[in-house]
């Protein structure tokens, strides 16, 4: 099964946390800053825990350099 979301990302936050606003737009909040793409690879590595999925599963679609991405999810 095959999901597309559209995330907010709130870098430097003081945890990291995900806010279901709808079943394709969540609200995501990171503790690493968005430097050198770590944001990016904490953002795969906090969602493939919380959605007890491997990493090779997400994939960052649209918005490498934005805090308004669109990942795809395979389930």
């Amino acid at each position: 099964m095959l999901k597309i979301v559209n995330l907010k990302i709130l870098p430097r936050s003081s945890i990291n946390e995900l806010i279901k606003i709808s079943d394709t737009e969540w609200k995501v909040k990171l503790t690493s800053p968005p430097v050198d793409g770590r944001a990016n690879q904490a953002l795969i590595k906090f969602l493939s825990k919380e959605l007890d999925i491997s990493k090779n599963q997400i994939e960052i679609i649209k918005g490498l350099k934005s805090r308004n991405k669109i990942i795809k999810i395979n389930i």
